[in-house]
């Protein structure tokens, strides 16, 4: 197993670093987290132009056809930001779906617009109980004398105030989950903001929401949605990574110059230990999240890397926040340092695609036990 970066991908991180650095400094990202409009902003019309966030799209649905190490370089540049939008929701979720459960007609006509920018499709799985089972889908479609309806109340869904289309999961008449696409300014929709470590999250109610004729995806399972969402939380876990890294390398700046009786507070014991704690925390995300991609691109069995990845880089992440606060203290909690923007991102993510509890229950179910 060879992990290391190859030219042509030392040159896409360095291109990736340079863009975030320059488009997405910390004051626009505090400006996004307070007014939850990331695609609103020139950075992001720039960040679609690049084609960076198109990775994992074929070029003939206008994408660049890139590999998931491709794509996990990018979204880990993405993650030290942290950089926020639809691209882990509309990007790789809904591109994932598209690809493998849309028919031709659906992937020419959304996949294309995903690529372009003019389309923001965001899933939204599970109703009142967040979760990423099938008993966390309780909306049902009703069948009127007008036709098909849908009633329901998706909590949790990230991206939603973004979304200019909805893959919603419901049940038909026989109990069945399928997956249905729904714009998001149909007559019905209402979307509410989330707020508080609620990173980028929206209620979005429907009320007798119209489904349109050929909005299910063709091939609608619950085993093939979770295919999917496996292959998502490799890139997830990058992200996470991009975080980890990011805070790793504030936390030991800072206890290089916060000086304390005379002395930079690095050379305390317990500072150093939090930082030990830190690269710990770091180094097992990066290579079981590594590992995972290259099984993904080698086209090895990838579950249990993939569940591994994703439990590992979740609390990760979480826990590098916790302990950059601890060497932080005080200062770490003001909003414009910029350290709380992981700290929230880190929570919400940390259940996005599936928390770690679910991911180690899948992989001792694929490793027999």
């Amino acid at each position: 197993m060879d992990l290391a970066l190859t030219e042509e991908q030392e040159m896409i991180k360095n291109a990736a670093r340079e863009f975030v650095e320059q488009e997405f400094p910390k004051e626009l990202l505090l400006a996004i987290d307070e007014n939850r409009y990331p695609c609103n902003t020139e950075s992001w019309g720039k960040l679609i132009d690049t084609g960076l966030l198109s990775t994992l799209i074929p070029s003939e649905y206008g994408g660049e056809g890139g590999s998931f190490t491709n794509a996990g370089i990018v979204f880990e540049e993405l993650g030290r930001g942290p950089v926020p939008g639809p691209h882990l929701s509309s990007f790789v979720l809904s591109v994932n779906m598209l690809l493998n459960m849309g028919s031709e007609q659906q992937k020419q006509q959304h996949l294309k617009a995903i690529a372009n920018g003019s389309e923001v499709v965001v899933p939204a799985i599970s109703d009142s109980e967040y979760g990423w089972t099938t008993k966390h889908v309780s909306a049902q479609i009703e069948t009127t004398e007008t036709g098909l309806k849908l009633n329901t109340n998706k909590s949790f869904v990230i991206d939603g105030l973004s979304a200019t289309h909805f893959i919603v999961a419901a049940k038909d008449d026989e109990g069945t989950i399928g997956f249905y696409i729904i714009a998001a300014d149909s007559e019905g929709i209402e979307t509410r903001e989330l707020t508080g470590f609620a990173w980028h999250m929206t209620e979005v109610k429907f009320v007798d929401v119209a489904i349109v004729s050929g909005s299910k995806l063709e091939k609608c399972s619950w085993q093939e949605f979770e295919k999917n969402l496996l292959l998502s939380s490799a890139l997830l876990s990058s992200y996470q990574v991009g975080g980890c890294q990011f805070v790793y390398e504030l936390s030991v700046d800072y206890s290089r110059t916060r000086v304390q009786f005379g002395t930079p507070i690095g050379r305390f014991q317990r500072v150093q230990d939090h930082i030990i704690n830190l690269v710990n925390s770091l180094d097992g995300a990066r290579w079981t999240t590594n590992e995972a991609l290259w099984k993904i691109d080698s086209g090895k069995d990838f579950e249990d890397s993939c569940h591994l990845a994703k439990a590992v880089a979740s609390q990760a992440y979480l826990d590098c926040c916790t302990y950059g606060h601890e060497v932080h203290a005080g200062i770490g909690s003001l909003n414009e340092y910029g350290l709380t923007l992981h700290t929230t991102a880190s929570r919400s993510l940390f259940h996005y695609l599936g928390d770690p509890r679910y991911h180690k229950d899948k992989l001792a179910a694929v490793l027999g036990f």
